[in-house]
């Protein structure tokens, strides 16, 4: 798969933040796909290369979304990212198997990292 081909799904109900991060996502080159909530993603669910979800939304939570989506045995690299950054929610998701987690606001710089290294790395497949 060339770099360009690589498409990262953006879930979060803060349309403000989800146009932020999808805009930094293709300016690195990828594909970006723009989700206001989990159900919108489940629903139109794209062959995601990285997830990035925010946690606190209407309906289905981002860690929920991440426990679901490894319950269905989905390996799919997943960014947290949430503004209530909290020892519990971190603990969460890195048992969960999300590739980083990351208080709003951040630094695009960390982000970029972050998206990097997701990406680059082998499916964990030790949490599905």
């Amino acid at each position: 798969m060339s770099f360009t081909d690589q498409e990262v799904c953006i879930v979060d109900d803060d349309a403000s933040v989800r146009t932020a991060v999808g805009s930094l996502v293709r300016s690195l080159g990828y594909g970006a796909r723009l989700f206001a909530s989990a159900e919108e993603f489940l629903d139109g669910r794209c062959a995601a290369d990285l997830v990035i979800c925010d946690v606190q939304m209407p309906g289905i939570g981002g860690l929920e979304l991440l426990e679901l989506l490894r319950a269905r045995h989905d390996p799919v690299p997943f960014i947290v990212i949430t503004a209530f950054l909290q020892d519990v929610v971190a603990r969460r998701a890195t048992a969960a198997g999300a590739s980083c987690v990351l208080g709003k606001p951040f630094q695009a710089n960390v982000l970029i990292r972050c998206i990097e290294r997701a990406l680059a790395a082998p499916p964990d497949h030790t949490h599905v």
